[in-house]
Protein backbone atom coordinates (compact mmCIF):
# COMPACT_ATOMS: atom_id res chain seq x y z
CA UNK A 1 0.00 0.00 0.00
CA UNK A 2 2.79 2.30 0.68
CA UNK A 3 3.46 2.29 -3.13
CA UNK A 4 -0.14 4.33 -3.44
CA UNK A 5 1.87 7.13 -1.82
CA UNK A 6 -1.41 8.25 0.76
CA UNK A 7 -2.07 11.72 1.13
CA UNK A 8 -4.43 13.48 2.99
CA UNK A 9 -7.64 14.52 0.81
CA UNK A 10 -7.35 18.14 1.06
CA UNK A 11 -3.94 17.95 -0.58
CA UNK A 12 -5.26 16.17 -4.01
CA UNK A 13 -7.53 17.32 -6.39
CA UNK A 14 -10.81 14.99 -6.51
CA UNK A 15 -10.16 13.30 -9.62
CA UNK A 16 -6.82 11.91 -7.91
CA UNK A 17 -8.49 11.00 -4.57
CA UNK A 18 -10.77 8.85 -6.74
CA UNK A 19 -7.67 7.31 -8.63
CA UNK A 20 -5.70 6.85 -5.28
CA UNK A 21 -9.36 5.29 -3.82
CA UNK A 22 -9.88 3.21 -6.57
CA UNK A 23 -6.00 1.99 -6.94
CA UNK A 24 -6.27 1.02 -3.47
CA UNK A 25 -9.81 -1.21 -3.79
CA UNK A 26 -8.74 -2.76 -6.11
CA UNK A 27 -5.40 -3.79 -4.77
CA UNK A 28 -7.51 -4.91 -1.71
CA UNK A 29 -10.03 -6.99 -3.36
CA UNK A 30 -7.35 -8.60 -5.14
CA UNK A 31 -5.67 -9.89 -2.36
CA UNK A 32 -8.44 -10.82 -0.56
CA UNK A 33 -9.81 -12.91 -3.03
CA UNK A 34 -6.47 -14.57 -3.49
CA UNK A 35 -6.13 -15.31 0.48
CA UNK A 36 -9.84 -16.90 0.38
CA UNK A 37 -10.15 -19.39 -1.75
CA UNK A 38 -12.25 -21.56 -0.25
CA UNK A 39 -15.69 -23.18 -0.64
CA UNK A 40 -18.34 -20.73 -0.87
CA UNK A 41 -21.00 -20.67 1.57
CA UNK A 42 -24.41 -20.90 0.22
CA UNK A 43 -27.00 -18.06 0.08
CA UNK A 44 -30.02 -18.32 2.67
CA UNK A 45 -32.04 -17.25 -0.10
CA UNK A 46 -30.77 -19.61 -2.73
CA UNK A 47 -33.69 -21.70 -2.82
CA UNK A 48 -35.93 -18.43 -4.17
CA UNK A 49 -33.11 -17.01 -6.36
CA UNK A 50 -34.18 -19.77 -9.09
CA UNK A 51 -37.07 -18.15 -9.66
CA UNK A 52 -35.50 -14.86 -11.04
CA UNK A 53 -35.56 -14.02 -15.18
CA UNK A 54 -32.99 -16.21 -16.78
CA UNK A 55 -30.62 -14.50 -19.29
CA UNK A 56 -30.85 -16.79 -21.93
CA UNK A 57 -27.92 -15.14 -24.43
CA UNK A 58 -25.59 -13.61 -21.79
CA UNK A 59 -23.44 -14.44 -19.63
CA UNK A 60 -21.25 -16.48 -21.90
CA UNK A 61 -20.12 -19.50 -20.79
CA UNK A 62 -16.22 -20.11 -20.54
CA UNK A 63 -15.46 -16.36 -21.22
CA UNK A 64 -12.67 -15.80 -18.86
CA UNK A 65 -12.14 -12.49 -19.67
CA UNK A 66 -15.39 -11.50 -18.38
CA UNK A 67 -16.52 -10.61 -14.96
CA UNK A 68 -19.42 -8.91 -13.42
CA UNK A 69 -19.62 -5.97 -10.93
CA UNK A 70 -22.22 -5.03 -8.41
CA UNK A 71 -23.09 -2.52 -6.49
CA UNK A 72 -24.47 -3.74 -3.13
CA UNK A 73 -26.78 -0.95 -1.67
CA UNK A 74 -30.17 -1.45 -2.92
CA UNK A 75 -28.71 -3.38 -5.51
CA UNK A 76 -27.67 -6.62 -3.93
CA UNK A 77 -29.43 -5.69 -0.65
CA UNK A 78 -32.08 -3.90 0.57
CA UNK A 79 -31.17 -0.70 2.01
CA UNK A 80 -27.31 0.37 2.82
CA UNK A 81 -24.91 -2.04 4.38
CA UNK A 82 -23.39 0.63 5.91
CA UNK A 83 -26.64 1.60 7.93
CA UNK A 84 -27.09 -2.24 8.71
CA UNK A 85 -23.32 -2.11 10.32
CA UNK A 86 -24.45 0.66 12.37
CA UNK A 87 -27.02 -0.71 14.08
CA UNK A 88 -24.94 -3.27 15.13
CA UNK A 89 -21.63 -1.14 16.02
CA UNK A 90 -24.63 1.04 17.71
CA UNK A 91 -25.90 -2.22 19.92
CA UNK A 92 -22.34 -2.78 21.05
CA UNK A 93 -21.90 0.53 22.48
CA UNK A 94 -19.39 1.68 19.88
CA UNK A 95 -20.57 5.25 20.11
CA UNK A 96 -22.82 7.46 22.69
CA UNK A 97 -26.33 8.31 21.94
CA UNK A 98 -24.73 12.25 21.68
CA UNK A 99 -22.49 11.08 18.19
CA UNK A 100 -25.73 9.07 17.46
CA UNK A 101 -27.80 12.25 16.84
CA UNK A 102 -25.26 13.39 14.91
CA UNK A 103 -24.79 10.59 12.28
CA UNK A 104 -28.90 10.55 12.23
CA UNK A 105 -28.76 14.08 11.15
CA UNK A 106 -26.22 13.48 8.85
CA UNK A 107 -27.62 10.21 7.17
CA UNK A 108 -30.79 11.87 7.26
CA UNK A 109 -29.93 15.00 5.54
CA UNK A 110 -28.18 12.89 2.66
CA UNK A 111 -30.98 11.20 1.65
CA UNK A 112 -33.60 13.85 1.72
CA UNK A 113 -31.66 16.26 -0.36
CA UNK A 114 -29.87 13.86 -2.48
CA UNK A 115 -27.00 15.81 -2.94
CA UNK A 116 -23.32 15.74 -1.84
CA UNK A 117 -22.35 18.83 -0.69
CA UNK A 118 -18.22 18.32 -0.32
CA UNK A 119 -17.86 19.86 3.50
CA UNK A 120 -21.05 18.25 4.76
CA UNK A 121 -19.45 14.78 3.40
CA UNK A 122 -16.25 15.53 5.17
CA UNK A 123 -17.57 16.28 7.96
CA UNK A 124 -19.54 12.95 7.66
CA UNK A 125 -16.61 10.97 7.47
CA UNK A 126 -14.09 12.64 9.60
CA UNK A 127 -17.07 11.74 12.51
CA UNK A 128 -16.95 8.21 11.07
CA UNK A 129 -13.23 8.02 11.35
CA UNK A 130 -13.13 9.23 14.85
CA UNK A 131 -14.74 6.47 15.84
CA UNK A 132 -13.30 3.15 14.83
CA UNK A 133 -9.87 5.18 15.19
CA UNK A 134 -7.55 2.78 17.85
CA UNK A 135 -9.43 -0.47 16.83
CA UNK A 136 -8.22 -3.40 15.93
CA UNK A 137 -8.91 -4.46 12.36
CA UNK A 138 -9.43 -8.39 13.20
CA UNK A 139 -12.15 -6.71 15.93
CA UNK A 140 -13.92 -5.35 13.59
CA UNK A 141 -13.98 -8.06 10.89
CA UNK A 142 -15.12 -10.14 14.05
CA UNK A 143 -18.20 -8.34 14.75
CA UNK A 144 -18.83 -7.83 10.64
CA UNK A 145 -19.49 -11.64 10.84
CA UNK A 146 -21.26 -11.38 13.24
CA UNK A 147 -23.63 -8.63 12.13
CA UNK A 148 -23.80 -10.03 8.61
CA UNK A 149 -25.99 -12.87 10.49
CA UNK A 150 -28.37 -10.42 12.57
CA UNK A 151 -29.20 -7.53 9.62
CA UNK A 152 -27.61 -8.53 6.37
CA UNK A 153 -27.98 -12.14 5.43
CA UNK A 154 -31.97 -11.74 5.26
CA UNK A 155 -32.18 -8.60 2.76
CA UNK A 156 -30.52 -9.73 -0.32
CA UNK A 157 -32.50 -9.75 -3.23
CA UNK A 158 -32.72 -12.95 -4.90
CA UNK A 159 -33.36 -11.74 -7.96
CA UNK A 160 -30.12 -9.22 -8.25
CA UNK A 161 -28.37 -13.00 -6.24
CA UNK A 162 -29.84 -15.37 -9.18
CA UNK A 163 -27.77 -12.55 -11.68
CA UNK A 164 -24.79 -12.88 -9.79
CA UNK A 165 -24.91 -16.67 -9.49
CA UNK A 166 -25.12 -17.10 -13.65
CA UNK A 167 -21.87 -14.79 -13.86
CA UNK A 168 -20.70 -17.74 -11.53
CA UNK A 169 -21.56 -20.65 -13.09
CA UNK A 170 -20.97 -19.30 -16.61
CA UNK A 171 -17.31 -19.85 -15.13
CA UNK A 172 -17.58 -15.50 -14.36
CA UNK A 173 -15.11 -14.03 -11.18
CA UNK A 174 -18.29 -11.75 -9.61
CA UNK A 175 -17.60 -8.33 -7.62
CA UNK A 176 -19.08 -6.23 -5.63
CA UNK A 177 -18.35 -2.45 -5.11
CA UNK A 178 -19.76 -0.25 -3.26
CA UNK A 179 -18.73 2.68 -0.69
CA UNK A 180 -18.94 0.36 2.15
CA UNK A 181 -16.37 -0.36 4.20
CA UNK A 182 -13.89 -2.72 2.11
CA UNK A 183 -13.57 -5.49 5.46
CA UNK A 184 -17.95 -5.46 5.37
CA UNK A 185 -18.01 -5.99 1.19
CA UNK A 186 -15.84 -8.47 1.77
CA UNK A 187 -17.64 -10.32 4.66
CA UNK A 188 -21.05 -9.82 2.09
CA UNK A 189 -19.27 -11.10 -0.60
CA UNK A 190 -17.99 -14.44 1.01
CA UNK A 191 -21.13 -15.57 2.25
CA UNK A 192 -22.85 -15.10 -1.04
CA UNK A 193 -19.97 -17.29 -2.31
CA UNK A 194 -18.92 -14.39 -4.86
CA UNK A 195 -14.99 -13.83 -5.73
CA UNK A 196 -14.88 -10.80 -3.68
CA UNK A 197 -15.35 -6.85 -3.08
CA UNK A 198 -14.22 -3.64 -4.42
CA UNK A 199 -14.74 -1.22 -0.59
CA UNK A 200 -13.40 2.03 0.87
CA UNK A 201 -10.23 1.28 1.96
CA UNK A 202 -9.37 2.95 5.46
CA UNK A 203 -5.24 3.25 7.29
CA UNK A 204 -4.33 0.63 9.87
CA UNK A 205 -0.77 0.43 11.01
CA UNK A 206 0.23 -2.56 12.90
CA UNK A 207 -3.53 -3.54 12.55
CA UNK A 208 -5.18 -0.83 13.93
CA UNK A 209 -7.35 2.20 12.43
CA UNK A 210 -5.18 5.51 11.87
CA UNK A 211 -8.66 7.06 11.56
CA UNK A 212 -7.65 8.29 8.12
CA UNK A 213 -8.81 6.64 4.56
CA UNK A 214 -6.65 5.98 1.46
CA UNK A 215 -7.79 8.33 -1.19
CA UNK A 216 -11.93 9.01 -0.53
CA UNK A 217 -14.72 6.56 -0.34
CA UNK A 218 -15.11 4.37 -2.82
CA UNK A 219 -18.17 6.42 -4.52
CA UNK A 220 -19.12 7.34 -8.12
CA UNK A 221 -15.98 8.01 -10.30
CA UNK A 222 -13.88 6.27 -7.82
CA UNK A 223 -16.19 3.27 -8.37
CA UNK A 224 -14.96 3.33 -12.07
CA UNK A 225 -11.87 3.87 -11.31
CA UNK A 226 -11.62 1.24 -9.35
CA UNK A 227 -13.10 -1.14 -11.77
CA UNK A 228 -11.07 -0.36 -14.32
CA UNK A 229 -7.77 -1.40 -12.27
CA UNK A 230 -9.02 -4.18 -11.07
CA UNK A 231 -10.05 -5.03 -15.11
CA UNK A 232 -6.33 -4.41 -16.01
CA UNK A 233 -4.79 -6.37 -12.86
CA UNK A 234 -6.49 -9.51 -13.87
CA UNK A 235 -6.85 -8.82 -17.82
CA UNK A 236 -10.13 -8.55 -17.88
CA UNK A 237 -12.06 -7.28 -21.20
CA UNK A 238 -14.47 -4.51 -20.07
CA UNK A 239 -16.46 -4.76 -23.24
CA UNK A 240 -17.47 -8.29 -22.30
CA UNK A 241 -18.30 -7.35 -19.09
CA UNK A 242 -21.47 -6.49 -16.88
CA UNK A 243 -22.02 -4.03 -13.81
CA UNK A 244 -25.22 -4.09 -12.01
CA UNK A 245 -26.32 -0.53 -10.00
CA UNK A 246 -29.12 0.88 -8.34
CA UNK A 247 -27.59 4.77 -8.57
CA UNK A 248 -27.12 7.60 -10.99
CA UNK A 249 -24.11 8.10 -8.99
CA UNK A 250 -22.91 4.70 -10.21
CA UNK A 251 -23.41 5.46 -14.31
CA UNK A 252 -19.27 6.00 -14.59
CA UNK A 253 -19.26 2.70 -13.69
CA UNK A 254 -21.69 1.31 -15.36
CA UNK A 255 -20.22 3.14 -18.59
CA UNK A 256 -17.28 1.26 -18.59
CA UNK A 257 -18.58 -1.94 -19.80
CA UNK A 258 -20.42 -3.16 -22.42
CA UNK A 259 -23.50 -4.93 -20.45
CA UNK A 260 -24.64 -1.77 -17.65
CA UNK A 261 -27.74 -3.23 -15.99
CA UNK A 262 -29.88 -0.71 -14.07
CA UNK A 263 -31.11 -2.37 -10.84
CA UNK A 264 -34.18 -1.28 -8.85
CA UNK A 265 -33.25 2.04 -10.13
CA UNK A 266 -33.35 5.75 -9.08
CA UNK A 267 -35.49 7.60 -11.01
CA UNK A 268 -32.45 9.69 -12.66
CA UNK A 269 -30.51 6.36 -13.46
CA UNK A 270 -34.17 5.07 -14.66
CA UNK A 271 -34.21 7.83 -17.57
CA UNK A 272 -30.40 7.31 -18.20
CA UNK A 273 -31.12 3.70 -18.71
CA UNK A 274 -33.99 4.02 -21.08
CA UNK A 275 -32.09 6.72 -23.20
CA UNK A 276 -29.37 4.11 -23.81
CA UNK A 277 -31.57 1.12 -23.77
CA UNK A 278 -29.50 -0.21 -21.20
CA UNK A 279 -31.36 -3.30 -19.63
CA UNK A 280 -33.69 -2.83 -16.39
CA UNK A 281 -34.76 -5.15 -13.58
CA UNK A 282 -36.72 -4.08 -10.49
CA UNK A 283 -37.48 -6.66 -7.81
CA UNK A 284 -38.92 -4.11 -5.30
CA UNK A 285 -42.94 -3.72 -5.10
CA UNK A 286 -44.80 -1.08 -6.61
CA UNK A 287 -45.05 0.24 -3.08
CA UNK A 288 -41.32 -0.23 -1.97
CA UNK A 289 -40.49 1.33 -5.40
CA UNK A 290 -42.23 4.32 -4.68
CA UNK A 291 -40.67 4.67 -1.62
CA UNK A 292 -37.19 4.42 -2.82
CA UNK A 293 -35.01 7.60 -1.53
CA UNK A 294 -37.43 8.38 0.94
CA UNK A 295 -34.91 7.09 3.92
CA UNK A 296 -34.97 4.62 6.37
CA UNK A 297 -32.75 6.57 8.18
CA UNK A 298 -35.28 9.24 8.62
CA UNK A 299 -38.06 7.21 10.21
CA UNK A 300 -35.49 5.12 12.31
CA UNK A 301 -33.00 8.02 13.16
CA UNK A 302 -31.49 6.33 16.20
CA UNK A 303 -30.47 3.36 13.90
CA UNK A 304 -29.64 5.41 10.92
CA UNK A 305 -26.67 7.09 12.45
CA UNK A 306 -24.52 4.25 12.89
CA UNK A 307 -23.85 4.01 9.18
CA UNK A 308 -21.68 6.87 8.94
CA UNK A 309 -19.64 5.39 11.71
CA UNK A 310 -19.30 2.45 9.57
CA UNK A 311 -17.38 4.00 7.05
CA UNK A 312 -14.74 4.03 8.33
CA UNK A 313 -14.13 0.41 9.00
CA UNK A 314 -11.27 -0.76 6.36
CA UNK A 315 -8.70 -3.20 5.50
CA UNK A 316 -5.29 -3.56 7.49
CA UNK A 317 -2.30 -1.86 5.18
CA UNK A 318 0.36 -3.16 3.91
Amino acid sequence: MAALGWLTPRRRSATARSVLAGEAAAEAARKSSLHAEQPAERSTDETTATTAEPEPAFPVVGDDRAAAFFDLDNTVMQGAAIFHFGRGLYKRKFFQRRELTRFAWQQAWFRLAGVEDPEHMQDARDSALSIVKGHRVSELMSIGEEIYDEYMADRIWPGTRALAQAHLDAGQKVWLVTAAPVETATIIARRLGLTGALGTVAESVDGVYTGRLVGEPLHGPAKAEAVRALAAAEGLDLARCAAYSDSHNDIPMLSLVGHPYAINPDTKLRKHARALDWRLRDYRTGRKAAKVGIPAAAGVGALAGGTAAAVALHRRRR
